[in-house]
């Protein structure tokens, strides 16, 4: 359902949420079991929407821009690859107008539930959850970083 690069940006945000501090791509990769070079991209994508900032020098690295407790899974996810909503007919017949048939009233209706789920969890509350698991991200890694 979600892309590989959607992924990604989440675990990479899940990280930087988690540790708070600038990181740099390299420890980012490495956290989050995520090739350098597809990361380097994915996190200049979270850069141009505003999710990430680059700050350069020593200390530098990776940072969030808004708190774990303001940004969202469908931020992350929307800056990636936005969600898409059945809006229209999406065979174009004209006889459907802008009302939606049955089944694409229906699939629009579930990606308006993954939409509002989404747009309702937070990283923090990614984090905040009591399984014992790291989100989407290796506990030894982390534990290695």
């Amino acid at each position: 359902m979600l892309s590989q690069s959607v992924e990604y940006a989440l675990r990479a945000a899940v990280y930087l949420a988690r540790e708070g501090e600038p990181r740099t791509t390299a420890q980012v990769a490495e956290a989050t079991q995520v090739p350098s070079a597809y990361l380097s991209k994915v996190l200049q994508g979270l850069s141009r929407a505003g999710i990430v900032r680059s700050q350069r020098g020593i200390g530098g690295g990776m940072t969030l821009v808004s708190t774990p407790d303001e940004l969202t899974i469908l931020d992350v996810v929307n800056a990636v690859e936005p969600l898409q909503r059945i809006e229209t007919c999406p065979l174009g017949l004209l006889e459907h107008g802008v009302k939606l048939c049955a089944l694409h009233r229906r699939l629009d209706n579930a990606m308006k539930s993954v939409e509002d789920a989404f747009r309702h969890s937070t990283l923090a509350d990614v984090l905040a959850d009591p399984n014992p698991s790291v989100p989407l991200c290796s506990g030894d890694a982390i534990d290695e970083a």
